[in-house]
């Protein structure tokens, strides 16, 4: 690229924009419309990121690293250059096309019963949970119509993962939750597979900028189980979307000092009792303390609300959870 078209994509994508999109939040107010906050690029336990918006850079006074949004996607990322412009890139063009679709989605929940009798069977039915969620619903079919009449073209449909080749919806009869950057589907059918997402990073821990504050924070591996779990008043919960965490989950639960409570499925083949082992030690050795939940055999917190679970049985769970 040139450095033009370098100084147009930083004028598209204001740093303080892009941060704030990954979960950064500002800690203080300094002069000059400069912020302060923890490092997103380190465990940091002192806010020693500086933020400049006015000039779109950024400072850590902690890792010593600095720049601009390029830079800063490189050093997230942990990518080169070109990937760094190539994420950028499509970031630019997916962020307001996933808002739009996220919207259109959570228009459609209630007018489909279906929709709304499997998250009853899934034990959601608070509206606050509903709207703290954003949850969605896609038809399919109706979806391409709608953004292509607010002027997204099919072929930006298509690299956002929303519609196939063909240009029917990619996500159809399905549960929808915006996540940073994508969109998790869960299948009403059988014959569907379960889970979908966009093409994409993983992303980081669910709604962490609103757990982080916490002392004591509940990790589960799936949506369903957060969605339980704060319906019942825990509201210090978060979501790895499965039991092996990437290198930005793990650093966002090492950035403070805190108690994690593992709380993973108990499967019957054991897969997520192992996983929250290995995951306790590394824990461990960034000097957390942590606590690992033993829920009844073949239950996730989800099955486990909805078969006649409630807030103290649960409660009992952590308070026996061993170290």
């Amino acid at each position: 690229m040139s450095r033009q078209a370098l100084d147009e994509l930083k004028r598209q994508i204001p740093l303080l924009d892009y941060l704030q999109a990954h979960d950064w939040r500002p800690a203080r107010q300094l002069r000059r419309g400069r912020w302060m906050g923890l490092c997103p690029l380190h465990v940091d336990r002192q806010p020693s990121f500086l933020v400049d918006p006015n000039k779109s850079l950024f400072y850590c006074y902690g890792c010593g690293r600095g720049g601009d949004v390029i830079r800063f996607a490189e050093l997230y990322h942990q990518v080169k250059f070109p990937q760094a412009l190539a994420m950028l890139r499509q970031w630019r063009g997916l962020a307001p096309i996933l808002h739009e679709t996220a919207s259109f989605y959570r228009m459609q929940l209630h007018r489909h019963g279906e929709a709304v009798a499997y998250l009853h069977q899934r034990g959601v039915r608070s509206p606050e949970l509903i709207e703290h969620m954003r949850i969605g619903y896609a038809p399919g079919g109706c979806l391409r119509g709608w953004l292509t009449q607010l002027g997204y073209p099919l072929p930006a449909l298509r690299q956002a993962g929303l519609a196939t080749h063909v240009g029917y919806d990619a996500y159809q009869h399905r549960i929808v939750f915006p996540l940073e950057g994508n969109l998790y589907g869960r299948s009403l059918s059988a014959s569907a597979p379960a889970h979908r997402f966009l093409p994409g990073a993983k992303g980081g821990l669910y709604l962490w900028e609103q757990v982080r504050r916490y002392p004591e924070v509940i990790l589960v591996e799936g949506l369903f189980d957060y969605a339980v779990l704060w319906q019942a008043g825990f509201q210090n919960v978060t979501c790895s979307r499965g039991n092996h965490l990437n290198a930005h989950q793990f650093q966002q639960l090492c950035d403070g000092a805190r108690t994690v409570y593992l709380t993973f499925d108990a499967d019957a083949n054991g897969s997520g009792q192992q996983a929250a082992q290995s995951l306790a030690r590394r824990l461990r050795e960034q000097g957390l303390a942590v606590r690992t939940v033993s829920l009844p055999e073949g239950h996730d917190p989800n099955s486990f609300f909805v078969q006649d679970g409630d807030a103290r049985q649960f409660q009992s769970l952590l308070e026996a959870a061993r170290p």
